[in-house]
């Protein structure tokens, strides 16, 4: 089993990420991280999926779950959002992976302008999804029923 990165050098991973991008790519990344930090001041940034075709990772931010995901593409940043399939998004910041039934994404091309506001407003929705997915219990299981003894 894999264990997380620590949260420390997950963080100096992520700088690491953006400082090789050192293009737009790491700019927009950056920039998204600085909104993301701003929206929720209790945010933890992770690292995960480190694969040979992608050694540093895709920087992962949680509160009490999932908010989003940063990845990097040769043409764009595609900011997902793990549950945004369930979060209203009255900006139209969603325009990727609109017909699945969990996530939705923001694809940010080159000289796309980032709604600072409207991306601030929906990282704290996605964080309030997941506390209040953390305040529900887990579900009760099903009653068994009393097994019956089979005559001999």
């Amino acid at each position: 089993m894999k264990r997380p990165v620590p949260v420390e050098s997950a963080s100096a991973s992520i700088d690491e990420k953006i400082k090789e991008l050192g293009d737009w790519r790491g700019k927009t990344l950056s920039q998204i991280r600085a909104l993301i930090k701003q929206a929720d001041a209790e945010v933890v940034e992770e690292l995960k999926w480190r694969k040979p075709s992608n050694p540093a990772g895709v920087p992962v931010w949680y509160h009490d779950g999932i908010i989003c995901t940063g990845e990097t593409y040769v043409n764009h940043v595609r900011l997902t959002f793990a549950k945004g399939a369930s979060l209203k998004d009255p900006s139209g910041l969603f325009n990727s992976s609109l017909e699945g039934n969990v996530r939705r994404a923001i694809d940010i091309h080159q000289g796309d302008t980032v709604d600072e506001a409207a991306l601030k407003d929906l990282i704290r929705a996605a964080v309030g999804l997941n506390l209040k997915g953390q305040n529900k219990g887990k579900p009760k299981p099903k009653p068994r029923r009393a097994s019956s003894q089979r005559p001999d």
